[in-house]
């Protein structure tokens, strides 16, 4: 059973920086991918940063230059390093990632998410 478990949120003042961290413990499988997802409050959820093996990697329009996805993928870890942090960037970020099960399927694993707050 995979178990997310998730750090580096928290308040920072706009302009400032976070890292968040995400290790995927207990797959038996290959996780081949992984991000973060954020909810904002009465917003939908959005993808925030994806990177996938043999697809590379995505970003929201909005963290395009300010976010970077990176993965340790020996140890099934993910971060995301946030700078130039804005007040729109405050949400709730959850870690995404993908473990491919067998050539057709892959399982969907998630966090219970991490609060980042950007307020002066």
């Amino acid at each position: 059973q995979v178990h997310i478990v998730e750090s580096g949120g928290g308040s920072v003042q706009p302009g400032g920086s976070l890292r968040l961290s995400c290790v995927a413990n207990g797959s038996a499988f290959s996780i081949v991918s992984m991000g973060w997802y954020r909810q904002a409050p009465e917003k939908q959820r959005e993808l925030v940063a994806m990177m996938t093996d043999g697809f590379g990697t995505e970003y929201a329009d909005s963290v395009k230059g300010r976010f970077a996805i990176s993965r340790e993928k020996a140890k099934n870890t993910g971060y995301l390093t946030m700078n130039n942090l804005k007040p729109e960037d405050t949400a709730v970020y959850r870690c995404y990632a993908g473990e491919r099960v067998s050539a057709t399927s892959i399982n969907n694993h998630w966090g219970q998410g991490t609060q980042v707050t950007v307020s002066s």
